[in-house]
Protein backbone atom coordinates (compact mmCIF):
# COMPACT_ATOMS: atom_id res chain seq x y z
CA UNK A 1 0.00 0.00 0.00
CA UNK A 2 1.68 3.10 -1.22
CA UNK A 3 1.54 6.15 0.70
CA UNK A 4 0.06 9.64 0.27
CA UNK A 5 2.42 12.39 -0.45
CA UNK A 6 0.52 14.17 2.85
CA UNK A 7 0.96 11.19 4.80
CA UNK A 8 4.88 10.81 3.80
CA UNK A 9 5.12 13.94 4.75
CA UNK A 10 3.70 13.70 8.47
CA UNK A 11 5.90 10.64 8.51
CA UNK A 12 8.93 12.77 7.82
CA UNK A 13 7.86 15.63 10.25
CA UNK A 14 7.60 12.99 12.75
CA UNK A 15 11.22 11.67 12.40
CA UNK A 16 12.24 15.48 12.16
CA UNK A 17 10.64 16.26 15.41
CA UNK A 18 12.24 12.74 17.50
CA UNK A 19 15.89 13.55 15.98
CA UNK A 20 16.98 16.12 18.38
CA UNK A 21 16.07 12.93 21.14
CA UNK A 22 17.31 10.43 19.73
CA UNK A 23 20.69 13.09 19.67
CA UNK A 24 20.40 13.96 23.16
CA UNK A 25 19.77 10.16 24.68
CA UNK A 26 22.29 7.96 22.48
CA UNK A 27 24.34 5.89 25.05
CA UNK A 28 21.57 6.80 27.96
CA UNK A 29 20.31 4.27 30.21
CA UNK A 30 16.37 4.49 30.35
CA UNK A 31 14.27 2.16 33.11
CA UNK A 32 10.57 1.41 32.16
CA UNK A 33 8.65 -0.23 34.35
CA UNK A 34 6.13 -2.33 32.37
CA UNK A 35 2.41 -2.87 34.20
CA UNK A 36 -1.62 -2.19 33.62
CA UNK A 37 -3.08 -2.23 31.02
CA UNK A 38 -0.06 -2.00 28.64
CA UNK A 39 0.28 -5.07 30.05
CA UNK A 40 -2.91 -7.45 29.30
CA UNK A 41 -3.41 -5.33 26.31
CA UNK A 42 -2.45 -7.43 23.22
CA UNK A 43 -1.91 -4.65 20.99
CA UNK A 44 -0.65 -2.64 23.67
CA UNK A 45 2.23 -5.35 24.42
CA UNK A 46 3.01 -5.57 20.79
CA UNK A 47 3.27 -1.34 20.52
CA UNK A 48 5.46 -1.44 23.74
CA UNK A 49 7.93 -3.92 22.59
CA UNK A 50 7.94 -2.03 19.46
CA UNK A 51 8.76 0.97 21.50
CA UNK A 52 11.79 -0.26 23.62
CA UNK A 53 13.02 -2.12 20.80
CA UNK A 54 13.49 0.53 18.58
CA UNK A 55 15.24 2.97 21.87
CA UNK A 56 17.51 0.15 21.74
CA UNK A 57 17.71 0.39 17.77
CA UNK A 58 19.10 4.25 17.94
CA UNK A 59 21.25 3.75 20.72
CA UNK A 60 19.59 4.10 23.83
CA UNK A 61 19.80 1.31 26.52
CA UNK A 62 16.37 0.45 27.98
CA UNK A 63 15.82 -1.78 30.57
CA UNK A 64 12.55 -3.06 31.88
CA UNK A 65 11.29 -4.33 34.65
CA UNK A 66 7.64 -5.97 35.16
CA UNK A 67 5.21 -6.55 37.58
CA UNK A 68 2.12 -9.03 37.68
CA UNK A 69 -0.05 -8.86 40.14
CA UNK A 70 -3.10 -9.54 38.04
CA UNK A 71 -1.65 -12.83 36.69
CA UNK A 72 -0.56 -14.10 40.06
CA UNK A 73 -4.19 -13.66 41.82
CA UNK A 74 -5.33 -15.43 38.25
CA UNK A 75 -2.87 -18.77 39.00
CA UNK A 76 -3.53 -18.26 42.59
CA UNK A 77 -7.65 -18.63 41.91
CA UNK A 78 -6.91 -21.15 39.94
CA UNK A 79 -5.13 -23.04 42.42
CA UNK A 80 -7.62 -22.40 44.94
CA UNK A 81 -5.06 -20.51 47.37
CA UNK A 82 -6.45 -17.32 48.86
CA UNK A 83 -5.15 -13.92 48.35
CA UNK A 84 -5.27 -11.65 51.44
CA UNK A 85 -3.52 -8.24 51.36
CA UNK A 86 -2.52 -5.71 54.36
CA UNK A 87 -1.54 -2.05 53.28
CA UNK A 88 -2.20 -3.32 49.63
CA UNK A 89 0.49 -5.79 49.96
CA UNK A 90 0.23 -9.47 48.99
CA UNK A 91 0.74 -11.69 51.86
CA UNK A 92 3.20 -13.93 50.59
CA UNK A 93 3.51 -17.49 52.52
CA UNK A 94 5.78 -19.98 51.26
CA UNK A 95 3.22 -21.65 48.80
CA UNK A 96 2.47 -18.26 47.18
CA UNK A 97 6.08 -17.41 47.01
CA UNK A 98 6.07 -20.76 44.56
CA UNK A 99 3.57 -19.63 42.65
CA UNK A 100 4.37 -15.47 42.35
CA UNK A 101 7.95 -17.06 41.56
CA UNK A 102 6.25 -19.47 38.83
CA UNK A 103 4.42 -16.67 37.11
CA UNK A 104 6.57 -13.19 37.19
CA UNK A 105 10.25 -15.39 36.70
CA UNK A 106 8.59 -17.84 34.61
CA UNK A 107 5.62 -17.10 32.27
CA UNK A 108 4.75 -13.34 32.32
CA UNK A 109 8.78 -12.25 32.03
CA UNK A 110 9.38 -15.30 29.13
CA UNK A 111 6.20 -13.18 27.49
CA UNK A 112 7.60 -10.58 27.57
CA UNK A 113 10.81 -11.45 25.98
CA UNK A 114 9.19 -13.53 23.72
CA UNK A 115 7.78 -10.01 22.60
CA UNK A 116 10.78 -8.13 22.23
CA UNK A 117 12.67 -10.55 20.71
CA UNK A 118 9.66 -11.27 18.10
CA UNK A 119 9.86 -7.43 17.22
CA UNK A 120 13.26 -7.49 16.40
CA UNK A 121 14.80 -6.80 20.19
CA UNK A 122 17.63 -8.79 22.03
CA UNK A 123 16.18 -9.99 25.30
CA UNK A 124 17.09 -11.67 28.24
CA UNK A 125 15.18 -12.18 30.95
CA UNK A 126 16.31 -12.60 34.61
CA UNK A 127 15.01 -12.26 38.23
CA UNK A 128 16.25 -9.98 41.02
CA UNK A 129 18.08 -13.56 42.05
CA UNK A 130 20.55 -13.97 38.88
CA UNK A 131 23.71 -12.91 39.80
CA UNK A 132 22.31 -11.64 43.36
CA UNK A 133 20.91 -8.76 41.20
CA UNK A 134 18.81 -8.09 44.07
CA UNK A 135 19.33 -8.10 47.78
CA UNK A 136 16.32 -8.08 49.86
CA UNK A 137 15.22 -7.73 53.09
CA UNK A 138 12.28 -9.00 54.58
CA UNK A 139 9.45 -5.90 55.11
CA UNK A 140 7.21 -5.91 58.38
CA UNK A 141 4.12 -3.55 58.00
CA UNK A 142 3.16 -1.98 61.13
CA UNK A 143 -0.51 -1.40 61.99
CA UNK A 144 -2.03 0.81 64.83
CA UNK A 145 -5.40 1.12 66.49
CA UNK A 146 -6.23 4.00 68.64
CA UNK A 147 -6.73 1.81 71.64
CA UNK A 148 -3.24 0.30 71.06
CA UNK A 149 -0.60 1.66 73.34
CA UNK A 150 2.36 0.10 70.60
CA UNK A 151 1.52 -0.72 66.96
CA UNK A 152 1.35 -4.45 65.58
CA UNK A 153 3.98 -6.01 63.63
CA UNK A 154 2.58 -7.79 60.96
CA UNK A 155 4.23 -10.65 59.33
CA UNK A 156 3.65 -10.65 55.85
CA UNK A 157 5.55 -13.53 54.72
CA UNK A 158 8.05 -13.13 51.69
CA UNK A 159 7.12 -10.05 50.93
CA UNK A 160 10.94 -7.93 50.42
CA UNK A 161 12.30 -4.52 50.37
CA UNK A 162 15.41 -3.65 48.27
CA UNK A 163 18.80 -4.05 50.11
CA UNK A 164 21.31 -3.35 47.45
CA UNK A 165 21.64 -3.98 43.78
CA UNK A 166 24.50 -5.03 41.89
CA UNK A 167 24.27 -4.06 38.70
CA UNK A 168 27.44 -5.82 37.29
CA UNK A 169 24.77 -8.53 35.26
CA UNK A 170 22.84 -5.41 33.55
CA UNK A 171 26.13 -3.74 32.70
CA UNK A 172 27.75 -6.69 31.08
CA UNK A 173 24.05 -7.31 29.46
CA UNK A 174 23.47 -3.82 28.10
CA UNK A 175 27.03 -3.41 26.87
CA UNK A 176 26.42 -6.24 24.84
CA UNK A 177 23.89 -5.36 22.72
CA UNK A 178 20.95 -6.88 24.78
CA UNK A 179 17.64 -5.68 26.36
CA UNK A 180 16.99 -6.71 29.93
CA UNK A 181 14.01 -7.95 31.12
CA UNK A 182 13.76 -8.15 35.35
CA UNK A 183 11.44 -9.65 37.50
CA UNK A 184 11.15 -8.22 41.09
CA UNK A 185 12.41 -11.06 42.97
CA UNK A 186 14.90 -10.54 45.41
CA UNK A 187 17.14 -12.62 47.12
CA UNK A 188 17.71 -12.74 51.24
CA UNK A 189 20.98 -13.31 53.02
CA UNK A 190 19.87 -16.81 53.96
CA UNK A 191 18.66 -17.53 50.24
CA UNK A 192 15.13 -16.76 50.49
CA UNK A 193 13.40 -15.28 47.80
CA UNK A 194 11.02 -12.01 48.11
CA UNK A 195 8.42 -10.50 46.38
CA UNK A 196 9.07 -6.63 45.73
CA UNK A 197 7.18 -4.03 44.27
CA UNK A 198 7.59 -3.76 40.76
CA UNK A 199 7.87 -0.03 41.17
CA UNK A 200 10.40 0.17 44.26
CA UNK A 201 12.46 -2.20 41.48
CA UNK A 202 12.79 0.11 39.15
CA UNK A 203 13.24 2.92 41.13
CA UNK A 204 16.06 1.97 43.15
CA UNK A 205 17.88 0.13 39.33
CA UNK A 206 17.41 3.94 37.88
CA UNK A 207 19.05 5.05 40.85
CA UNK A 208 22.10 3.25 41.42
CA UNK A 209 22.73 3.18 37.46
CA UNK A 210 22.32 6.93 37.48
CA UNK A 211 19.51 6.91 34.43
CA UNK A 212 18.69 9.53 32.39
CA UNK A 213 14.91 8.58 32.83
CA UNK A 214 12.82 6.18 34.63
CA UNK A 215 9.93 5.76 33.47
CA UNK A 216 6.10 3.88 35.05
CA UNK A 217 3.68 3.39 33.29
CA UNK A 218 -0.26 3.19 35.01
CA UNK A 219 -3.76 2.62 34.48
CA UNK A 220 -4.31 6.68 34.83
CA UNK A 221 -3.08 9.82 32.84
CA UNK A 222 -0.48 10.89 35.00
CA UNK A 223 -0.52 12.60 38.27
CA UNK A 224 -4.04 15.06 38.95
CA UNK A 225 -4.41 18.36 40.41
CA UNK A 226 -7.48 18.96 42.48
CA UNK A 227 -9.15 20.13 39.45
CA UNK A 228 -8.74 16.90 37.61
CA UNK A 229 -6.06 18.43 35.19
CA UNK A 230 -3.02 16.42 34.79
CA UNK A 231 0.14 17.99 36.14
CA UNK A 232 2.44 17.85 33.32
CA UNK A 233 5.88 18.48 35.04
CA UNK A 234 6.30 19.35 38.97
CA UNK A 235 9.98 19.08 41.27
CA UNK A 236 10.32 17.20 43.68
CA UNK A 237 10.07 19.99 46.18
CA UNK A 238 6.36 20.18 44.78
CA UNK A 239 5.85 16.64 45.21
CA UNK A 240 5.85 16.93 49.13
CA UNK A 241 3.76 19.80 48.67
CA UNK A 242 1.32 18.26 47.21
CA UNK A 243 1.69 15.34 49.80
CA UNK A 244 1.34 17.87 52.48
CA UNK A 245 -1.94 19.70 50.87
CA UNK A 246 -3.95 15.77 50.48
CA UNK A 247 -3.30 16.44 46.40
CA UNK A 248 -1.29 13.22 46.06
CA UNK A 249 -2.97 9.93 47.89
CA UNK A 250 -4.42 6.66 48.11
CA UNK A 251 -2.34 4.51 45.47
CA UNK A 252 -0.49 6.94 43.49
CA UNK A 253 1.30 8.17 46.91
CA UNK A 254 3.89 4.79 46.64
CA UNK A 255 4.50 5.21 43.02
CA UNK A 256 5.11 8.99 43.44
CA UNK A 257 7.40 9.04 46.30
CA UNK A 258 9.29 6.36 44.71
CA UNK A 259 9.76 8.63 41.23
CA UNK A 260 10.61 10.80 43.51
CA UNK A 261 13.17 9.16 45.49
CA UNK A 262 15.27 8.38 42.48
CA UNK A 263 15.12 11.69 40.88
CA UNK A 264 16.56 13.16 44.21
CA UNK A 265 18.61 10.25 44.10
CA UNK A 266 20.61 11.08 40.88
CA UNK A 267 17.97 9.94 38.08
CA UNK A 268 17.67 13.49 35.52
CA UNK A 269 13.77 12.87 35.39
CA UNK A 270 11.31 10.24 36.52
CA UNK A 271 7.82 9.79 34.45
CA UNK A 272 4.65 9.20 35.42
CA UNK A 273 2.77 7.70 31.89
CA UNK A 274 -0.61 6.82 30.77
CA UNK A 275 0.02 2.98 29.43
CA UNK A 276 -3.03 2.62 27.92
CA UNK A 277 -2.02 5.32 25.30
CA UNK A 278 -0.39 3.46 22.06
CA UNK A 279 3.02 3.78 21.56
CA UNK A 280 2.88 5.64 25.42
CA UNK A 281 6.59 5.13 25.65
CA UNK A 282 7.65 6.56 22.52
CA UNK A 283 5.76 9.93 22.42
CA UNK A 284 7.30 10.81 26.04
CA UNK A 285 10.55 10.33 24.72
CA UNK A 286 10.51 11.47 21.49
CA UNK A 287 8.18 13.88 21.22
CA UNK A 288 7.17 17.88 22.98
CA UNK A 289 4.06 15.80 23.77
CA UNK A 290 4.27 13.62 26.38
CA UNK A 291 1.39 11.34 28.02
CA UNK A 292 1.62 12.29 31.97
CA UNK A 293 3.96 13.53 34.71
CA UNK A 294 7.06 14.71 34.60
CA UNK A 295 9.70 14.70 37.96
CA UNK A 296 12.66 16.61 38.09
CA UNK A 297 14.71 18.57 40.08
CA UNK A 298 15.57 21.02 36.76
CA UNK A 299 13.84 23.71 36.27
CA UNK A 300 11.11 23.08 34.45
Amino acid sequence: MSLTRDAATNIANVLTEALPYIQRFIGKTIIVKFGGNAMVDDDLKIQFARDVVLMKLVGMNPIVVHGGGPQIGKLLKQLNIESRFVDGMRVTDGQTMDVVEMVLGGSVNKEIVSLLNRNGGKAVGITGKDGELIRARKMNVSQKTPEMIEPEIIDIGHVGEVESIDISVLEMLTSSNFIPVIAPIGVGEDGSSYNINADLVAGKIAEVMQAEKLMLLTNVAGLMNKNDEVLTGISTKEVDELIADGTIYGGMLPKIRCAQEAVNGGVTSAHIIDGRVPHAVLLEIFTDEGVGTLITNRRL
